[in-house]
Order: C-alpha cells, then structure tokens, then sequence
C-alpha cells in the first residue's frame, strides 16, 4: 500500500485519511518522523494562513489536539455512514477544538481595507480548531450522507462519491490496482 498520503477531498476525510491500512495494520502518517510537515505541505493553500511553523517537528505530542480531532471526525464519519447518530462525546470533541481556538475578526486597513478572520491559539491549536470546523460543516452538510469507503480490500481510505459511479478513493491509487487483479484472476482461470 501506498504510504503518501492520499488528499483531494475535504480536509475532514483527509484527515482521517492519513491512516492507512498496511501489511502490518494501521499505520499513522502524521505520527511517523516527519509526516504532518509533509501532509501540511500537501494541504497547503486549503489551509488558512496560519503560523505553522515548527507544528509536527517536536513529535507527536505537540500534536495532541489535531490527532484528538482525527479521532473524532474518524468516529463520527463512522456513525454516519452506519445511519447512527453521532456520540455526544465526538460532538463536544469537535466543539471543544473549536472553542479552544476562538475565531477573531478584525479590521485590516490596508489597500484595500478588508475584514480579516483569525483564529487565536498557539499554531497547533488553531490547526486543530480549523480541521474540527472543516470537519463540523461537512457532517452537518449535504456530503456527509454521500461519504464512502474505497471498495478496494486493502483499503480504508474514505471520499465523498458525489459521482454514482465512483467506487474507488482513486482510480490510479486502488482502480487500476483492483482492475489487474480482476484480469489477472480471469485470464489464469482455466
């Protein structure tokens, strides 16, 4: 299995996403050396302009809020497409990401002037508090019925099929793969 992380869809399942099934089960991609400055580098330009400096390069513990937030979102997604209600608890986790990084809106007079939205928090937090209200508006939204699972065996990986057709989180990633396999299968049939 591929270990890039696999991105495109909202960053709530992105999120979620970087927990990839391998040989040797589950693996987490922003715990291992490196990986959330790599996944943030992906995710660039979707995610506001925050200090992200230094987020991920002193290991996992700095990084307690946003996996506490990819658990929650994991957990409720998981409510969702099983037609359960989501726990209370993943409610208030997600509510409580948010809170810890209030949004903040102020004047910004420059040329032109604009109103300008920030989060206040040290960086981690902030990172948390976006992911939980990214995550917060796609359960709440239209998508959050359409979510789906790869079909591919080997593959946890989730997107939202906004196209009836679609069954694999990616046609390169698991579609091409699960298509040899097929052929492979009939051809060698006797």
């Amino acid at each position: 299995m591929d270990l890039v992380p696999f991105v495109g869809e909202p960053l709530a399942l992105d999120l979620v996403n970087t927990r990839p099934l391998t040989a040797s089960g589950r693996t987490d991609l922003l715990a291992a050396d490196g990986g959330m400055v790599h996944w943030l580098a992906l995710e660039r330009g979707r995610l506001p302009d925050l200090a992200l400096a230094g987020i991920g390069a002193a290991g996992t513990d700095d990084l307690a809020p946003v996996l506490a937030v990819r658990s929650h979102v994991a957990s409720a997604i998981a409510h969702v497409m099983d037609g359960q209600a989501v726990s209370a608890a993943d409610i208030e986790g997600l509510n409580a990401a948010m809170r810890a990084a209030p949004v903040v809106r102020r004047l910004d007079w420059t040329d032109p002037p604009r109103l300008v939205s920030e989060r206040t928090a040290e960086p981690v937090v902030q990172l948390a508090g976006f992911l939980a209200e990214d995550a917060a508006a796609l359960l709440a939204g239209a998508d959050a019925r359409l979510i789906r699972k790869c079909e591919a065996e080997d593959c946890v990986m989730l997107f939202v099929g906004s196209n009836a057709r679609r069954r694999w989180c990616s046609a390169v990633r698991c579609g091409n793969r699960v298509r040899v396999s097929r052929y492979y299968r009939r051809s060698k049939t006797p």
